[in-house]
């Protein structure tokens, strides 16, 4: 008991700690954005060319790194500093395009009818803000070597970013070259070659495997079906000749559903998955085709995999544990090892995927505060 206590104590004086921890985040992020607010404040009262001076490198900071309170506060409180450019001729919203920070970029949305104003404005290489966001994130090199459901996530992203940013732009912006020849599409499709073979590289062995597997569950169903536990009745003077032994027993009804809609479910992920593998892999199909595809195909063959398994522990009763209940206890525990391991390998990836192509998304007006 004392052991126990002891054991209560200390997670009691861990999560405090984190709970103080979190706490004390928040607080230092509230006082520093009240601190922003101040200088700003304090700096407007300045002469113009020196509150310039003063406000232009933290704005460009700010959106490099994401810090959208931080540029929004300054941007209300200075409102010409929205025209303020760095050394590439780059305004607050091209930095935020260039390094991916959806919440500065989200600012947009506060502008009303300007936004697309500022995404016109050409850098010192004739990029325009689709330009910008037709390169591929820096960090995106990392995730290509080091994972490939990355690399297939980033490309999703990625697509997303330039679908957005495009949808924000003039029509004449979408057509305009850079100094390298190259309208926003076709940087688009040469920086981002790399990414979609990675990403369709991923696809293609993630969809093979699991159509192995779903195949596998599709003979072994079907057999079942063909060869019922217990067999079938035989004699000329039977009513039931033909059929099955245990066709009158509730776990034979049981396994009789289980099994047909494991076979459905898995012959449906085998579908799914090759029709994966017959994609032609366009950068477009990143965004919701393939990653609904490989979605639909999991959870098919997941579901499948469950049915299968209330099947075997249908039939195993059948033959082993008549009046023998407690054999379920045994029988259920070994079911849940193979349902519980494919779940806790699959489901952060469906998580992830499901988030990104089925969540509420990135974009969209966070904020009512009118700036300009």
């Amino acid at each position: 008991t004392k052991k126990f206590e002891e054991i209560l104590w200390k997670i009691a004086e861990t999560l405090v700690i984190e709970i103080k921890h979190i706490q004390y985040q928040k607080m230092m992020h509230h006082h520093a954005i009240l601190l922003v607010k101040y200088l700003c404040e304090e700096t407007i009262k300045l002469d113009h060319v020196l509150a310039s001076s003063i406000l232009k490198k933290p704005l460009h900071i700010a959106a490099a790194n994401g810090a959208h309170e931080v540029v929004e506060e300054i941007l209300y409180s200075f409102p010409s500093a929205a025209y303020f450019l760095n050394k590439q001729k780059q305004l607050f919203l091209h930095i935020a395009i260039a390094n991916r920070r959806e919440r500065v970029f989200n600012l947009i949305y506060q502008f009303e009818d300007l936004g697309h104003q500022f995404l016109r404005v050409i850098d010192m290489s004739r990029n325009n803000g689709l330009h910008l966001a037709g390169y591929l994130e820096r960090s995106s090199e990392f995730n290509i070597k080091t994972s490939a459901v990355g690399a297939a996530l980033q490309m999703q992203r990625e697509i997303q970013w330039f679908k957005e940013v495009e949808k924000c732009s003039l029509p004449q912006d979408k057509e305009r070259k850079n100094d390298q020849g190259k309208t926003p599409m076709e940087l688009f499709s040469e920086t981002h070659e790399k990414l979609i073979k990675e990403g369709g590289k991923w696809m293609k062995d993630t969809s093979t495997s699991c159509t192995i597997v779903a195949a596998l569950i599709v003979t072994i169903v079907f057999a079942a079906t063909i060869t019922v536990p217990g067999g079938n009745n035989e004699g000329s003077n039977n009513s039931d000749n033909g059929f099955p032994v245990f066709s009158k027993e509730k776990a034979f009804i049981i396994f009789a559903i289980a099994d047909a809609i494991a076979l459905v479910l898995s012959s449906s992920s085998v579908l799914v998955f090759l029709s994966i593998l017959t994609s032609r892999y366009e950068a477009d199909d990143f965004l919701k085709v393939l990653p609904i595809r490989v979605l639909v195909g999991l959870v098919t063959l997941f579901l499948s995999i469950i049915f299968m398994v209330v099947a075997f522990g249908a039939t195993t009763f059948l033959v082993f544990g008549h009046k023998k209940a407690w054999i379920l206890i045994p029988v259920a525990t070994s079911a849940c090892l193979p349902v519980s391991l494919f779940a806790s390998l699959q489901f952060p990836l469906l998580f992830d995927m499901l988030k990104s192509t089925c969540g509420p998304g990135i974009f969209g007006k966070q904020g009512d505060r009118k700036l300009y």
